[in-house]
């Protein structure tokens, strides 16, 4: 990272620089300017940099900076093209920079363009915003992650910050309440992305409640800042010297809408934590379940554990820790609390001692401004969350797909295993695993993926992530030089020994090449695809390796996500459904395959495509041995060559393939 302000010395040297391309000569104009644009990307990284280059943009316009490139004539720009520009890395990315502060200019009357309003170019901003939120919050996607480097990230995350400070998003509204709803859809246990767009809406837009365009964004804000109606016009103090005044009539009032609020888009309010205090202090049991929004099923074992859960509510949940509150709701609902052991693990967590270093990194995810709450609350109210929404956990800015399917697995089919995991970790800072017979600990070994891990995470996973990646970095390590995948035995264990035995590879690791693929998705077929199967539904998630790949459908990376189910959505399309841990299952995969959230059948967390369109992107996975085989040929023909083709046409390019039979 740069220095937030940029020496005297290096202004004046940018300066002079600048009028020696000024006088350039033909000759010697394109020299000049690469050096220009160069000095301008060296600036880039922090929002003072942005400044200083904004300062200049109408006289670096005026210079003819743009002649002679795609971004000479602005009223030709078009919002769609920046996402991928930036993209694509210096010089392009840097001129990219420069026209949307020229276009910034433009829009605050600094620089005037015959070509362009006022008016055009601040809709053309907002636009870009939009279409860029995984700028604006700092929160790329994989393909972001895999394609841009740290000083370019910097680079469009200074720039995004510095023009949001600026422009009105009015105009964009309702791409505004789309965002929100698709992200609210995925339920991720982390919410501060869908925080900061409420927060950003509320700070620079005036919403009109007569408005019906206005009626969804107003929602959303209710739902974290006026949930119900006595907390309106009040600070939290006031709310809870309010609710004494109450009777239990209207506590049921408030709680009823607390409850809607939250299961309405899954964000919480700090209210909600105040009011489900004041119920369990108070005593008023009968109306926590309603305060909580639980169904029959999630009543029936709230009456059943009351006074554990009432507990884990005094000494975990606060104002500044409210979210957990709906992990607690679902615990309940997907009767994950009824299981002895798990009740057993979260009474245990709650009389530890935490190790400094696991305090620290707790401390920096969830920010020093929230001391009122210990890193123990944080770290038991992430696994509330965790246990009660096995689906939203997310790998932040960080390589570790692997370790985040593992947190989303054992939470959904190993629970008691993930609360022993943590209470370790969070004691001890180390972890251990048993593979192949022999011990592997978390302080024993080498680097990991990670090098500097990015704390944009819940509490649990900041705890666990560092040891997994590097116990699973060492497991790959012992298990390589096999002459096949060492995900074959890394899988089972790493998450367990409920993996199936079989593993099918598109790729060959002793030719360097796809070998058989049309076994491979017969495999894949007769493994998962009801139709196909016998009518069976997978049992446990299935660790699924994908190739990922560009809008443009080129080969970038690898990626590891769990395969769920596979069913026919609503409209009678067979799809699978799958847990994809990078924050985002909305992505465009290339050849019109757009992983869906939300719309064909997902439940909460899920991704889904057409299953030949999955299938056309992964590259490993597990399988029982003594079923799929013999099911094999009851797969068509005409639905591997479908899923064939789209694999050679987009990732399939970067391999030589070959026709030999394997033996599965």
């Amino acid at each position: 990272m740069q220095d937030n302000i940029i020496s005297k010395n290096k202004l004046e040297s940018f300066d002079e620089l600048f009028e020696s391309y000024q006088s350039a000569t033909v000759l010697t104009r394109e020299e000049k300017v690469k050096k220009v644009v160069g000095q301008l990307d060296a600036w880039c990284g922090n929002k003072e940099g942005i400044l200083q280059i904004y300062k200049r943009i109408a006289a670096l316009n005026q210079a003819g900076i743009f002649k002679g490139t795609p971004w000479e004539n602005p009223s030709k720009l078009v919002p769609q093209l920046v996402n991928g520009t930036f993209k694509s890395g210096h010089p392009n990315s840097t001129y990219e920079l420069l026209s949307e502060l020229r276009m910034l200019a433009i829009a605050r009357g600094e620089i005037q363009a015959s070509e362009n309003s006022m008016e055009e170019a601040e809709i053309y901003l907002q636009e870009v915003l939009v279409l860029n939120l995984e700028f604006v919050f700092n929160e790329p996607q994989e393909e972001t992650r895999l394609l841009m480097s740290e000083h370019e990230l910097n680079k469009v995350h200074s720039l995004f910050g510095f023009i949001s400070d600026q422009i009105q998003l009015s105009k964009v509204k309702a791409s505004l309440v789309d965002e929100l709803v698709l992200i609210c859809e995925q339920r991720p246990v982390v919410t501060e992305k869908q925080r900061r767009i409420i927060a950003l809406v509320k700070e620079k837009i005036d919403l009109d409640p007569k408005d019906p365009a206005d009626e969804n964004l107003l929602a959303f804000q209710r739902s974290i800042y006026r949930p119900s109606i006595g907390t309106e016009g009040k600070t939290y103090q006031e709310y809870e010297d309010y609710l004494k005044t109450l009777s239990e009539a209207q506590l049921i009032v408030e709680a009823d809408q607390m409850s809607e609020g939250m299961l309405s888009n899954g964000l919480v309010s700090s209210y909600h934590a105040s009011l489900l205090l004041f119920l369990v202090k108070n005593k008023h049991y009968e109306v926590v379940g309603r305060c909580l929004g639980l169904n029959e099923s999630g009543l029936a074992l709230f009456s059943e554990y009351q006074e554990f859960v009432c507990t884990l509510i005094v000494d975990v949940i606060h104002p500044s820790n409210a979210q957990c509150i709906y992990g607690l709701a679902k615990s309940l609902e997907n009767g994950v609390l009824s299981r002895s052991a798990v009740r057993a693990g979260l009474h245990n967590l709650q009389t530890i001692s935490l190790h400094p270093n696991v305090k620290e990194r707790i401390i920096k995810s969830v920010g020093s401004a929230k001391a009122e709450v210990s890193p123990k609350q944080f770290l038991i109210g992430a696994l509330l969350r965790i246990l009660g929404q096995p689906l939203g956990v997310g790998q932040g800015n960080n390589p570790t797909c692997q370790s985040s399917r593992g947190i989303s697995m054992w939470s959904q089919h190993a629970p008691a295993k993930l609360i022993h995991m943590v209470h370790a970790a969070a004691v001890h800072n180390d972890l251990s695993f048993r593979f192949e017979g022999k011990e592997i600990k978390y302080s024993e070994t080498a680097l990991g993926l990670v090098q500097n891990l990015d704390h944009q995470l819940d509490a649990v996973s900041v705890t666990l992530v560092p040891m997994l990646d590097k116990i699973y970095n060492e497991m790959m390590r012992r298990a390589s030089g096999r002459g096949e995948d060492p995900h074959k035995w890394v899988n089972p264990g790493l998450y367990g020994q409920w993996i199936q035995i079989g593993f099918a590879s598109a790729y060959d690791y002793l030719s360097n090449a796809i070998v058989d693929f049309e076994g491979f998705v017969k495999i894949f077929y007769a493994m998962c695809h009801p139709e196909y199967n016998g009518g069976h539904r997978l049992v446990y998630p299935n660790p699924v390796g994908i190739f990922i790949t560009s809008a443009k459908g080129e080969m970038l990376g690898f990626h590891a996500i769990s395969l769920l189910r596979v069913e026919k959505d609503p409209q009678g399309i067979t799809r699978a459904y799958f847990l994809n841990p990078n924050n985002e299952g909305r992505q465009n995969w290339g050849q019109g395959i757009c992983p869906s959230v939300y719309g064909n059948g997902e439940n909460h967390g899920e991704s889904s495509l057409p299953i030949h369109e999955f299938a056309g992107r992964i590259y490993a996975f597990h399988y029982n041995t003594l079923d799929a085989t013999a099911k094999m040929e009851e797969v068509p023909q005409n639905e591997v060559d479908k899923v064939k083709e789209l694999a050679k046409n987009s990732w399939g390019k970067s391999y030589t393939w070959l026709e030999i039979k394997k033996q599965w």
